[in-house]
């Protein structure tokens, strides 16, 4: 499952997912399962409104070393 974001164009952040959901630019979300639900819960919302597939990974650490970052990540999009 995270094997796309290995490979694909993705946007890394809270904000920065927000923005491009906003725009209309991610087609597959991925939410870290121990992040801050205040987080995270406002983003999977806004998935469930605009009709946007997203699943849950289960840390932080994994979601960022997927993203090929060395700190961990509370959410990542893969780009349209």
């Amino acid at each position: 499952m995270l094997d796309e974001l290995k490979s694909a164009a993705k946007v890394v952040g809270i904000k920065q997912l927000r923005r491009a959901l906003t725009n209309g630019n991610i087609k597959k979300v991925f939410l870290a399962d121990d992040a801050d639900p205040r987080l995270t819960e406002p983003l999977a919302e806004q998935c469930e409104t605009l009709y946007v597939d997203w699943e849950m990974v289960a840390s932080m650490q994994e979601l960022g070393k997927a993203c090929g970052i060395d700190v961990g990540a509370a959410a990542a999009g893969v780009l349209r």
